[in-house]
């Protein structure tokens, strides 16, 4: 496994007219890439997650996994904004030689998905063999298969959707505006916002999980009046993040998740999927009420050459990173179908010459 960051030398044009004067993009690999370059894998991360798939999706990629570093060349990239060793908030403004904190621009997936697309190119990578995420990886990996259909053969898109719904920008305001409720949020430090930032990923929770998950995970044994453990769990999970993370990276791309619509300057939702040339696998959680199946029966009815997967799960949207063993199962009948295909395509093309 490696980690490298690929240097932009030059400003980058966002999508809102703003520039940076020039970007970063940390990113991890495992495996070595063929002498084809017909193996690659690319993972592209949600919310707060960084660029070692390996560490938040375990269960999949790894020595032994599904996607095995053995037979791939596995690339994860962390987006603009995140505060992983790209560009970020807490990134030096090479114009102020101090950080950005507030002054940082607004970011787009479409954004993100042009900064891949640099690293992609610099990379000598002309083809990826799949490319695939869950939630705002989802999103990413939706966009750039409409942006460059012909780089990508297989497309698998989890728990996501074309647009992000008023539903879910719900959710990430009201996060928001915790963070913003924090006295320390207009401070330019790196532990701004951190109470709030504690209460933004209490409210994301509900979202990411449902009623009967914490029916079964989180109901007390004994009678309480104070001390629940459903309580306790909220708390934990704000400590945890606050930890690792910091609320200007939360902030943005919570913003960032708000901007995804696939059909914008495209012509609407409908003729920016019909784009879309990957044989593609969508999968759905039964219990997700972020990203509902609704969202994901909207995504096959568009793409031509795909098909839609819907998985069981207790845990809601949390189910596309807990829920391995079922997408592993579910991948494997994916390719498998597809390699059916191909074959069945060789038989006529040697009938008919």
């Amino acid at each position: 496994m490696e980690t490298r960051t690929f240097k932009y030398k030059r400003e980058f044009s966002l999508e809102s007219g703003k520039k940076l004067p020039e970007i970063d993009l940390s990113y991890t690999t495992l495996g070595e890439l063929n002498a084809s370059k017909s193996n690659v894998i690319w993972i592209t991360h949600a919310l707060t997650a960084n660029s070692n798939p390996s560490e938040w999706w375990g269960g999949l990629v790894g020595a032994g996994k599904f996607f095995n570093p053995k037979n791939h060349f596995i690339i994860c990239v962390n987006v603009l904004g995140s505060c992983y060793g790209s560009t970020g908030p807490l990134s030096k403004n090479k114009e102020t030689e101090r950080p950005y904190y507030h002054d940082f621009p607004e970011v787009t997936i479409r954004d993100i998905v042009n900064s891949f697309d640099l690293l992609r190119i610099h990379l000598g990578i002309e083809k990826v063999h799949t490319l695939l995420g869950g939630s705002l990886g989802g999103q990413q990996a939706l966009e750039w298969s409409i942006k460059a259909p012909a780089v990508f053969e297989n497309l698998i898109l989890i728990a996501t959707n074309a647009q992000h719904s008023p539903w879910g920008i719900a959710f990430n305001e009201s996060q928001r505006l915790a963070i913003k409720s924090d006295s320390t949020w207009l401070s330019y430090s790196d532990n701004a916002g951190l109470t709030g930032l504690k209460t933004a990923r209490s409210i994301a929770l509900l979202s990411y999980r449902n009623y009967q998950t914490y029916q079964r995970t989180q109901a007390d044994e004994r009678e309480r009046l104070d001390g629940f453990k459903a309580a306790s769990y909220q708390n934990y999970q704000g400590e945890k993040l606050a930890e690792r993370f910091n609320a200007f990276s939360y902030y943005h791309l919570s913003k960032v998740m708000d901007s995804h619509n696939v059909g914008r300057g495209r012509g609407g939702i409908k003729t920016a999927l019909s784009q879309i040339t990957a044989k593609t696998l969508v999968v759905a959680i039964s219990s997700d009420i972020l990203f509902p199946v609704s969202e994901s029966l909207t995504l096959v009815e568009e793409i031509s050459a795909s098909k839609i997967e819907i998985i069981d799960s207790l845990y809601g949207h949390d189910g596309f990173l807990i829920e391995t063993d079922l997408l592993e199962e579910t991948f494997e009948n994916f390719y498998a179908n597809s390699n059916e295909r191909k074959k069945n395509l060789k038989e006529k093309l040697a009938l008919a010459n």
